[in-house]
């Protein structure tokens, strides 16, 4: 079991206290009744998972204590989190197990692959969001990668800070905080967070939009899902987005854009 520091332990907190807010007592059959604030209470939710109150009172307030697998199954049974997001409590939990492999190298085959799928836009990046290879498909959608510093080639770095590039998004907010929480749980996983955290640092220093939405709990995979961009000309693009893991490199992905008419 991995050792949590102690920024580790209150971000469990707060992500367990957010799930608990946003828990509905009628479906455990509970009276609403009058409640100070929305969502179960914290005695409410240790007996729904079979907790002693004190216990689970010191797990939302940061204790230093060590939630085995089987207490976190059980609160995420709870509070009924899909996928990513009991992923992400098992690693504020540091009850995850360390992920097979943690390089980001690139391999040849790779690098191959994502020019051979041309004109077909993707590119190959790690949890981080760096993007480390890329081809002229998605070149010509985004943004030229060439072009860039290799620190500013990072999806979430160029959403908040790259004008050119988030002016293209339609729907800029949404995506912008749906990246957040995919970067969120990313870096609750990730074994070594010193990178996480420097574009953290700056992110905050440089945009409001970061620094207010950063606070936030909600994570999120990005497996699958839709994006619209905006041209030069005013006319708009629809793609269907897929990110595939290489076998044993969970840390990287291969991001694919398949263009979609908009009819």
């Amino acid at each position: 079991m991995r050792k949590t520091s102690v920024e580790q332990r209150r971000e469990l907190g707060l992500f367990l206290a957010s799930r608990r807010a946003q828990a509905n007592p009628e479906a455990f059959g509970l009276t609403l009744g009058k409640r100070r604030t929305p969502g179960l209470r914290r005695e409410e939710v240790a007996v729904l998972a079979g907790l002693s109150v004190s216990w689970y009172t010191w797990l939302e307030q940061g204790r230093d204590i060590h939630p085995s697998p089987e207490a976190l199954a059980r609160l995420s049974k709870v509070f009924q989190l899909d996928r990513v997001e009991s992923a992400h409590l098992f690693a504020l939990g540091a009850s995850s197990a360390p992920p097979p492999s943690t390089d980001e190298d690139l391999t040849t085959g790779l690098e191959l692959l994502v020019q051979a799928i041309d004109p077909v836009p993707a590119y190959v990046r790690n949890a981080r969001l760096d993007i480390l290879a890329w081809n002229n498909g998605i070149a010509e959608v985004f943004t030229d990668y060439g072009r860039l510093q290799p620190h500013e080639r990072n999806t979430l770095r160029l959403l908040f800070l790259h004008v050119p590039y988030r002016t293209r998004i339609v729907d800029w907010e949404a995506m912008a905080r749906g990246m957040i929480s995919t970067f969120r749980a990313a870096r609750a996983q990730a074994q070594e967070q010193a990178p996480f955290n420097a574009l953290i640092d700056e992110l905050n220093a440089l945009s409001p939009e970061f620094r207010g939405w950063w606070p936030d709990t909600a994570v999120q995979g990005f497996d699958e899902g839709r994006k619209r961009l905006r041209q030069a000309d005013g006319s708009l693009l629809e793609f269907t987005y897929v990110a595939l893991a290489p076998h044993g490199r969970p840390n990287l992905s291969l991001v694919t854009y398949l263009p979609r008419s908009l009819g």
